[in-house]
């Protein structure tokens, strides 16, 4: 039988269902690797990468007239007097 899989860490995930095998059984995986999928893990940012990308997240929600009236309901929802009603110790059932 052969099955294709994706490596995550130390598990082997199985890309197809295996319901003729038991769980708990112990099992030989003979593993053939992809060659065209071996990626190269990225490189990290340098400062000025970095500091480009968060400048582009920095006006992401600039010139966007809805969002006045969102905050603005969410604004008045969070304000709004939800009320409560607290039972006294009198009236509780002690029993």
């Amino acid at each position: 039988m052969k099955l294709r899989g994706i490596k995550r860490g130390q598990n082997i995930e199985i890309l197809e269902q295996l319901n003729n095998i038991p769980d708990g059984t112990e099992i030989i995986v003979d593993l053939e690797l992809i060659e065209n999928q071996i990626i190269e893990p990225p490189q990290p940012l340098t400062e000025m990468e970095r500091l480009a990308r968060l400048n582009q997240l920095f006006g992401a929600w600039k010139n966007q007239p809805e969002l006045t009236e969102i905050f603005r309901e969410i604004d008045q929802n969070r304000h709004a007097y939800q009320g409560r009603t607290i039972d006294s110790i009198d009236h509780q059932d002690n029993g």
